[in-house]
């Protein structure tokens, strides 16, 4: 297969999506009302803490009123110190998310540089905004994109809208239909210069109790051993928190709501029938 080339005012440069579309391999939008079942993914969370940044996401994926799968994947690596995560039409969000590594990569390449991580940003308002025809249709993706910047020394994040604004976040935030709910949590319990211990159990928390409210959003499956995936971010890289760990993390964080529903009950006035 020959090269594609390009006259000098179209040269697509360090831009792979760019390169794509001026080659025709990037497909336009369907056109006309799309009245399909499609899946779709929720919910997902970043925050800070001391080191970095942890991002979760629940494994649910939805048709409608059912449960199309229960193990999705919805965080992802976009290159070795930034993580990205999807929420809603889950083809075109994970096909978004392969985009956007591939794109991070071929920059890099061409370049000899890596961008900065608000350039990275940069980059994933684009392709959000390339999709509002098909977030009109219903078909909407917004990420949540957030990472370890190594100029700075910190971790930021980032979050989207359907028209491809991005904005920074100062200390967290969660999308998708369960979004509101974790992001109560993670607001109760969020300080500055939080551990990754305890960034990871309020990660976790927040997504428990966003499972509780929103049927979109699934808890920890103890049965089918299938739980949230957690990700962390610092100087080190990004690096995925051991399955285990997350079991166990829940494990006890059901232990302990199970003992504070007992302690309620025992309590008088506590809502234990007469």
């Amino acid at each position: 297969m020959a090269l594609p080339l390009f006259p000098p005012t179209e040269d697509p440069g360090p831009d792979f999506s760019r390169l794509l579309r001026g080659s025709g391999d990037l497909a336009a939008p369907p056109a006309g009302d799309l009245a399909l079942s499609v899946r779709h993914a929720t919910t997902v969370v970043a925050l800070r803490f001391a080191d970095g940044i942890v991002m979760a996401g629940d494994r649910r994926a939805t048709e409608g009123h059912a449960i199309a799968h229960r193990a999705m994947e919805k965080v992802f690596p976009a290159d070795r110190f930034s993580a990205v995560a999807i929420a809603g039409a889950a083809g075109f969000a994970v096909e978004m998310v392969r985009l956007f590594q591939t794109q991070l990569e071929h920059y890099e390449k061409v370049e000899g540089v890596t961008l900065s991580l608000e350039g990275k940003a940069n980059q994933l308002a684009q392709m959000v905004r390339q999709q509002l025809p098909l977030a009109m249709q219903g078909l909407a993706v917004v990420p949540l994109f957030a990472g370890y910047d190594t100029g700075r020394g910190a971790g930021r994040i980032f979050s989207y809208d359907v028209t491809g604004g991005h904005y920074e976040e100062p200390d967290y935030q969660a999308t998708g239909s369960g979004g509101r709910d974790a992001r109560t949590t993670v607001k109760l319990g969020f300080r500055e210069g939080l551990s990754r211990a305890e960034a990871v159990e309020l990660a976790i928390q927040a997504l428990y109790e966003a499972a509780d409210e929103d049927s979109g959003t699934g808890g920890p499956d103890v049965v089918r051993g299938i739980y949230p995936t957690v990700a962390v971010v610092t100087a080190e890289g990004y690096t995925e928190v051991p399955e285990e760990e997350v079991a166990d993390r829940f494990r006890a964080l059901i232990d302990r709501k199970r003992i504070e529903r007992d302690a309620a009950g025992s309590v008088p006035g506590g809502g234990e029938p007469a």
